[in-house]
């Protein structure tokens, strides 16, 4: 007796269990079973090595996470109690636990405080976790500025004694944690099974012709991950090129009918001439309107030189844009996002030469770029293919354009949702 199988006296562990069933309990005692085999220590603990290798992670964000997992004693051995109890806090604790303990793991210096480093050292691990060279597609290299516009879209407000430096407050993590969904995604699913698709680890196939070389895409595999940090695992599998202004030519005319048949969302990035990435995720079809139309899905995102992601607020309805041969000025012609008429969130005219983004109460959205009027460069906008071919809807929309566009803004109206302003 007297092993790390036998019931402990520990009232942290006793209290953790708790938070389990049965069969869960069961579940993790086999599971660490398992590796402590691995670790050959005789069924006492898990070695660090065996730890990195079922739960994939790599740098200094695993050394952190065995760190806090073993409770920090430094010993090198995570036992069946260090398990329960961290799984407890990381997967069943509330929603401050969670946080905290997601916070910790990112200060993997260990000091206390959540540094620019820190959070460089994680950013890091999480690239060299997820778009690891033997998950590489397409010949798409690591994005060479995937650290830099995650730690740009932080803030560092608090002051450091006396010194010039500023760290991270919890207020300022929680903000930037909202920002990229996608990195708090991942953080939260560590302590799952290291799966090519697992939680936070899912990156859509990216699906373009051969024409097209693929240093010319706006769309990288990273930018891919971060705009995917608020869909759904089936909204991740692939991701098909519907248009490119150099494949396509820049034509409002080629760009509408380029999406005619995408039937779901879609996902429109705009470069600009100051190099600036950006775009917004639009989940109904880009169909002629005039007025706003859409639901609390769509969003808008930076992607250089900061990655950011903007919900819907609540504050409007003013979602998805897509005006087509309107006369009246009071009806731009063109697609968009948030805002309201002549002032959007994002704005691309139907001339595909220009356009505006300007702060919106809509996403609670800035200014996307280093200006508001905007001159595009290169644009593209993918279709998700999810459940199925690209296209394929369970029931097929019968009527025109126009006509289903009658019926959608008189069932808007009937829910006071037509004409809603900025």
């Amino acid at each position: 007796m007297g092993n790390s199988q036998s019931p402990p006296a520990d009232p942290l562990f006793v209290l953790a269990s708790r938070a389990f069933t049965k069969q869960e309990l069961d579940e993790l005692r086999a599971l660490f079973v398992s590796l402590s085999a691995q670790s050959q220590s005789d069924s006492r603990f898990v070695s660090p090595s065996v730890f990195q290798a079922y739960y994939g992670i790599n740098g200094a964000l695993c050394e952190r996470m065995f760190n806090l997992v073993t409770q920090r004693r430094g010993d090198g051995m995570l036992t069946f109690e260090d398990l329960v109890v961290a799984k407890a806090v990381y997967e069943k604790g509330t929603p401050q636990e969670i946080e905290e303990f997601i916070y910790q793991l990112c200060d993997v210096s260990g000091d206390g405080l959540l540094r620019r480093s820190d959070l460089e050292a994680v950013l890091k691990s999480i690239q060299d976790t997820v778009f690891s060279t033997k998950n590489t597609e397409h010949g798409l290299s690591p994005h060479q500025d995937f650290v830099s516009i995650f730690v740009n879209a932080a803030s560092f407000s608090e002051r450091l004694g006396d010194s010039n430096e500023n760290v991270m407050s919890a207020t300022d993590f929680r903000v930037w944690c909202n920002a990229v969904p996608c990195v708090r995604k991942f953080l939260r699913g560590l302590l799952t099974p290291s799966e090519p698709g697992g939680v936070g680890r899912q990156v859509p196939r990216l699906q373009y012709p051969k024409t097209l070389r693929s240093d010319m895409l706006l769309m990288t595999r990273e930018y891919a991950w971060h705009v995917g940090g608020l869909l759904s695992p089936d909204e991740l599998e692939e991701w098909r090129l519907l248009y490119h202004s150099a494949l396509n030519g820049q034509s409002f005319n080629t760009f509408l009918g380029s999406l005619s048949d995408a039937g779901g969302p879609t996902i429109l990035v705009i470069r600009d001439k100051e190099g600036y990435i950006y775009g917004g995720y639009g989940s109904q079809p880009w169909e002629k309107h005039s007025s706003f139309y859409g639901d609390m899905k769509s969003f808008l995102f930076q992607l250089f030189p900061k990655a950011s992601i903007f919900r819907p607020t609540g504050a409007n309805a003013n979602l998805q844009w897509c005006a087509v041969n309107f006369s009246s000025d009071g009806i731009p012609n063109g697609v968009g996002f948030g805002g309201r008429a002549n002032h959007f969130g994002l704005f691309l005219s139907s001339s595909f030469d220009q356009g505006h983004t300007f702060p919106c109460s809509t996403f609670d959205s800035p200014c996307l770029s280093k200006a508001s009027l905007i001159l595009p460069d290169v644009i593209e906008c993918w279709g998700i293919v999810a459940g199925g071919a690209l296209g394929e809807n369970p029931e097929p929309a019968k009527g025109t354009i126009l006509e289903r566009f009658k019926e959608d803004r008189n069932m808007l109206k009937l829910v006071g949702l037509a004409g809603s302003s900025d």
